[in-house]
């Protein structure tokens, strides 16, 4: 890894962690895209790098999330009850995500997540805010039915869920935005800590691991994102409260246009 990469890493995870945090998206879609470029640029085959920027991002949006829910708990934001249910249910769901995904392809791996990238960069630029008058919707069963789908998602493309979360907790449970971006990061902790083990423990032992890895986990790829992502979530928090996020979400969606496009090789394709 050169010293390019590693400052690469740092401001990914910067402005992973800034922008995750805001969004409640745990800032995995930012994340993935860079390591992949990265991990090929080093000389590691498809396969390899889309399964090692999966398994590392997950780790990373772990303490990611955890710095942000920390923040928002101490604004009273989090709906706890059904945040542990759903946390719960999309642990195991995004652990079994995981193992599904560590048997199949890269290409195929690679193109579904370029394509939930190019979805949702879509989604959030022709997307308005949503003003919701209703009281929460307290429906157990609909909170565990939608986190098992949710993490089986993020186990599969290395992500939080949060791309999704966000949308069903405001759109199903009539949450409240603030409330739904940080419902989205805590439940996200859960999901990432299934995806990661999912990832740590079925590529152990894989033929062709760069050095420092566990499993498909990049160790310093991993320290370098969190260093950059775990500071900059409290910013990320504090701000969700206090500006309203439509320029951020231009440049997020915009940036995710761009890597979802890369991820598909279309870019490639036009040269």
């Amino acid at each position: 890894m050169t010293i390019t990469h590693s400052i690469t890493l740092l401001a990914t995870g910067a402005f992973a962690g800034f922008a995750g945090s805001l969004l409640g998206l745990g800032g995995g879609f930012i994340m993935t895209p860079v390591q992949y470029i990265l991990y090929t640029d080093m000389g590691l085959p498809t396969d390899m790098a889309i399964k090692l920027a999966f398994g590392t991002t997950l780790l990373a949006v772990l303490p990611t999330t955890i710095s942000g829910v920390w923040r928002h708990s101490r604004l009273a934001t989090i709906w706890w009850r059904p945040t542990v249910i759903m946390g719960s249910c999309g642990l195991i769901a995004a652990f079994a995500g995981a193992t599904l995904a560590t048997h199949l392809p890269g290409a195929i791996l690679r193109t579904a997540f370029g394509v939930v990238v190019l979805v949702s960069s879509i989604r959030m630029l022709i997307s308005r805010d949503i003003t919701i008058e209703e009281e929460p919707k307290d429906r157990p069963w609909l909170w565990v039915v939608s986190s098992i789908v949710i993490g089986f998602i993020a186990g599969i493309l290395g992500i939080g869920g949060g791309i999704v979360m966000v949308p069903v907790l405001v759109l199903v449970f009539k949450l409240k935005m603030h409330n739904a971006v940080a419902m989205s990061l805590a439940v996200i902790v859960f999901t990432s800590t299934g995806g990661a083990l999912g990832y740590i423990t079925n590529g152990l032992g894989a033929p062709g691991l760069p050095t420092y890895s566990l499993g498909y986990v990049h160790l310093p790829s991993w320290l370098l994102l969190t260093i950059g992502s775990a500071g900059m979530a409290q910013i990320g928090a504090i701000t969700a409260h206090r500006l309203p996020n439509k320029q951020l979400r231009y440049l997020f969606s915009v940036t995710l246009l761009y890597l979802g496009l890369r991820m598909l090789g279309v870019l490639d394709w036009l040269g």
